[in-house]
């Protein structure tokens, strides 16, 4: 009879042990990526009354089993339904990740603690304020691969704390624009083809620090029916409106050498008279004579004097193309004049290109300018093409250069492709315009410096950053780790897990999650795979299990107060 009582206590011990792990999973029903246990039983030992004894052929008689009496049970193991994935919770948070497996392997993230490296289901992280990617529950470094400078592409060695935030990783580098499209119709009856400066046309480009720039072009008739015109640039303009072309030509630049030929280069147009003056400008009407020149006077609109050199220089044959001003006495009169840089001719003149070559200049109200551009000729077939483009100069695939490094290194060259133009009737409407880029839309556009955006994570587990310049930027990638045995980790609290002997030993680098066909899904997180219809079912077999082992109990100890009441 002690025999069964002892039992009995054995079995209301491991029931009790199996009621605590069916109380530990209820209560982790909606516990991020908890996985349940389970208890299973095993018998203590058995004490042996008798042994065993085989047939014996001298008396005809059978063996004997042996008599045994079992004294008990034990918790045998609990294990843990590693494999076994919970339902998908949608969170829409950029850093809530959850781990799709393929097959029966279990993958993990990796952690560190500070002084170890822990494992987790759970993807619940942030990005603390050293810019870490953490655990939101522990504060624990999020583990992964780096991005080699030098490659840009993840370097997979030892795993380290992601630190997103970094400062490297809040900018993005700016782009030179390297390529350009001219794209659009051009209408012969448009009247700004036809008027002395030309279709405008505006190109935004970006130079490599990421400053803005705007290059002016112009487009002019020179025999439309036959389809040719011209394309010239008459400014580039930096973000403070600062004409740098004109500052560039002012120090002894070539216009030729940025964009254009030159005379010597084959340039075909005939030249051009120029005798209207810009808005801003007034003809006074009125010249002097200083020093064997003739200097022809224009006001501003904020009344201030200029002057040009309508005289031909004897001894050169040349014109001048500088703008003066006149250097008076205390009593007003004129002592000599000087050039000056912040006014040009272009600028008064409309339609005058800035570092066009000056043929002529004859006097007049306005004086007459003859000036031959330095352009592109752009063809058009107008018979059995249908207006279909031709040719821009003397480019053999459509396309002509910006020399902008001519104007500083800070630039790169931007090819303009002109494939994209039609010769055809709008109208009286040309749209031709300009766009950075090449046909694509994304090749050579050029960016200016990218701030970081936002941050996102593929399947593959690979960090991105977003940055306002349009750029997409790898800044990581998570690491994952996976077990021989994962159901040999050891629970450490936290969500997170121990290597044991028993579960097989993480490498320090571990693996892609993708390399298996696994996959992490942004957005989402692993719920807990509890099911509570199952636990309530072992909680009734537990409760039952339970009360028969205490009636063992009480029906012994009634067997041992009739045993005592046998002596009254």
């Amino acid at each position: 009879m002690m025999r069964a009582m002892y039992s009995a206590v054995s079995g209301l011990k491991t029931h009790q042990t199996k009621m605590d792990v069916i109380g530990n999973n209820i209560a982790n029903v909606n516990t991020v990526a908890f996985k349940e246990s389970s208890v299973t039983f095993s018998e203590i030992m058995y004490q042996t009354i008798s042994g065993a004894s085989g047939a014996n052929a001298t008396t005809g008689t059978g063996g004997i089993n042996a008599k045994q009496i079992g004294l008990g049970v034990t918790t045998g193991s609990t294990s843990i339904d590693i494999t076994s994935g919970g339902a998908a919770q949608t969170t829409g948070k950029a850093f809530d990740l959850r781990i799709t497996d393929k097959g029966n392997t279990t993958s993990f993230f990796v952690v560190s603690n500070g002084t170890e490296n822990l494992f987790t289901r759970a993807g619940s992280f942030y990005i603390d304020g050293s810019g870490n990617l953490a655990m939101t529950s522990t504060g624990y470094n999020v583990m992964g691969w780096q991005v080699d400078p030098t490659t840009g592409q993840i370097k997979k060695d030892q795993v380290s704390a992601l630190r997103i935030m970094q400062e490297s990783n809040l900018t993005s580098p700016a782009e030179a624009t390297t390529n350009a499209v001219c794209g659009g119709i051009v209408d012969k009856n448009s009247t700004e083809i036809t008027s002395e400066s030309g279709y405008a046309m505006n190109l935004n480009f970006f130079d490599a620090l990421g400053y803005s720039y705007t290059a002016k072009f112009a487009v002019k008739g020179v025999d439309t029916d036959a389809g040719t015109y011209t394309v010239e640039l008459s400014a580039i303009y930096d973000s403070s409106n600062k004409n740098i072309l004109e500052e560039f030509l002012a120090n002894g630049g070539n216009l030729s050498d940025v964009f254009g030929a030159n005379a010597s280069g084959g340039i075909t147009n005939a030249q051009t008279a120029y005798n209207a003056i810009s808005t801003e400008w007034t003809d006074t009407g009125a010249s002097n004579s200083f020093g064997g020149n003739t200097y022809h006077q224009f006001r501003n609109s904020s009344g201030e004097m200029y002057y040009i050199n309508t005289t031909q220089n004897a001894a050169t044959g040349q014109y001048d193309s500088k703008v003066y001003r006149a250097i008076t006495s205390a009593g007003g009169v004129v002592k000599g004049y000087e050039a000056v840089t912040d006014v040009s001719l272009s600028d008064i003149y409309t339609g005058l290109q800035p570092g066009a070559t000056i043929n002529s200049i004859t006097d007049g109200n306005p004086p007459t300018i003859e000036a031959t551009a330095v352009n592109y000729e752009l063809k058009f077939d107008t018979g059995t093409g249908k207006g279909k483009f031709v040719s821009v100069g003397d480019s053999t695939n459509g396309s002509v250069t910006l020399n902008m490094k001519q104007l500083g290194d800070q630039f790169e060259n931007i090819s303009i492709d002109f494939t994209q133009c039609k010769n055809s009737n709008n109208g009286g409407t040309s749209t031709v315009g300009m766009d950075a880029g090449a046909i694509d839309g994304t090749t050579g556009t050029g960016k200016k410096l990218g701030a970081l955006t936002g941050v996102s994570v593929d399947t593959h587990g690979k960090i991105y950053g977003s940055y306002d310049n349009g750029n997409t930027v790898l800044l990581g990638q998570i690491a994952s780790a996976r077990f021989a045995n994962a159901a040999g980790l050891e629970k450490v609290g936290d969500n997170c897990y121990r290597t044991t002997l028993n579960s097989g030993e993480f490498d320090g680098i571990g693996v892609e999650i993708t390399s298996n066909g696994s996959t992490m899904n942004s957005g989402e997180l692993e719920m807990s795979n509890v099911d509570l219809a199952s636990e309530f079912t072992e909680m009734i077999t537990t409760q039952r299990g339970f009360q028969a082992n205490s009636r063992v109990i009480t029906t012994s100890d009634t067997l041992l107060e009739e045993l005592i009441n046998l002596k009254r």
